[in-house]
């Protein structure tokens, strides 16, 4: 039980790698029902059809999630919900325009390429993977980032005030988070002086992550582990390092793919008996200990505002970037309780949602 606490026409064209039936490379508008049905679990791939036999202009918005959109449906409808709360209706005046089958890593750079030969209006490229792959292919078409991580560090705009490119949306600074998220992990497990870091090497944003990091656990006196995860088989491996090294607590640091692979980090952590803190509550509704930063499908839904601005006019150089003001901390109870640990009442109360 969850208690809260605070708010919270026919196919044509060629056939995809997949094997998907697509209208153009690879690439399928999506409407409102094929997209709910996916959230259902089924394919994320349809045509508008007759929907989109109307007069007028229809705005295509390209999309290049930076993973498994199996694992995202939620944000993604979060988006779609933005854009209909600012007047927006599929096959009317706007067009999402998705893969039309599950994304994998190293197809990025080609369904970014795809969608600039498609023209679209504007991409919206989502975490560190996407938006590398959407600036690669285009330096005109205007890119909407619904989360992205240090963008300032990793290159992506010139500074948060005036990106001063084609991109713009949405950062979470997740470096200023990590002494927060430590000093939580040692609430909850202050017997804990080893803590194994989990990070994707590929992730650019990832080394000024680590230094902060760094800085926060010598700060509290704690000895860190960095343990790197390319694929899911190197869950299992990373961890059983950690277990086998006496390490007994353990951060995710925030990584598209990490989010892709949360379930079996999630499973594997509890396996092995490892206090953990991650970056999304997608991790605690998946099972895992603690959650510290700011809401995911929130960001998706404010990007929404940002494709609304650009088509209607606005430059994406002249627009800031918008950080979250809010920070949500999840606690499953559940897993404390299995890991033997018990969580001070004071964390409780400060909780935005507490699963029991």
């Amino acid at each position: 039980m969850a208690t809260a606490r605070g708010r919270n026409e026919p196919e044509r064209g060629d056939s995809d790698p997949l094997g998907n039936r697509t209208e153009e490379a690879g690439w399928r508008p999506v409407n409102r029902r094929a997209f709910l049905s996916a959230l259902s679990g089924g394919l994320l791939a349809a045509t508008l059809g007759a929907e989109a036999q109307q007069a007028g202009k229809v705005y295509r918005v390209g999309i290049v999630p930076p993973g498994p959109i199996s694992e995202r449906l939620h944000l993604w409808e979060a988006f779609r919900q933005g854009l209909r709360d600012l007047g927006y209706v599929e096959g009317e005046n706007i067009t999402l325009v998705f893969p039309a089958g599950e994304v994998r890593p190293e197809r990025l750079s080609q369904l970014a390429a795809e969608l600039v030969s498609l023209k679209v209006d504007i991409i919206v490229a989502a975490a560190t993977a996407g938006i590398q792959a959407a600036r690669k292919a285009t330096k005109t078409i205007p890119i909407v980032m619904p989360v992205a991580n240090d963008p300032v560090e990793t290159g992506f705009v010139a500074s948060l005030g005036r990106p001063g490119g084609n991109i713009t949306g949405l950062a979470l600074i997740s470096s200023q988070l990590s002494g927060k998220r430590l000093e939580l992990l040692r609430t909850v497990a202050p017997e804990v002086s080893r803590i194994a870091v989990l990070f994707n090497p590929t992730n650019p944003a990832h080394p000024h992550q680590m230094r902060e990091t760094e800085a926060a656990a010598r700060a509290l006196g704690v000895h860190l582990q960095f343990l790197e995860v390319r694929n899911p088989k190197d869950v299992d491996t990373v961890l059983q390092i950690a277990t086998t090294s006496r390490t007994p607590a353990l951060v995710v640091l925030d990584d598209a793919l990490l989010f892709t692979y949360r379930t079996a980090i999630v499973k594997l952590a509890a396996k092995n008996r490892l206090a953990a803190i991650y970056g999304f509550r997608e991790f605690v509704e998946a099972g895992g200990l603690m959650a510290y930063a700011a809401n995911l499908a929130d960001m998706y839904r404010r990007a929404a505002t940002y494709v609304d601005r650009i088509l209607k006019g606005a430059k994406p150089a002249d627009l800031p970037i918008e950080q979250p003001n809010k920070f949500e901390l999840v606690i499953n109870l559940k897993t404390a309780k299995a890991l033997g640990l018990t969580i001070p009442q004071s964390l409780l109360l400060r909780a935005d949602q507490v699963i029991e």
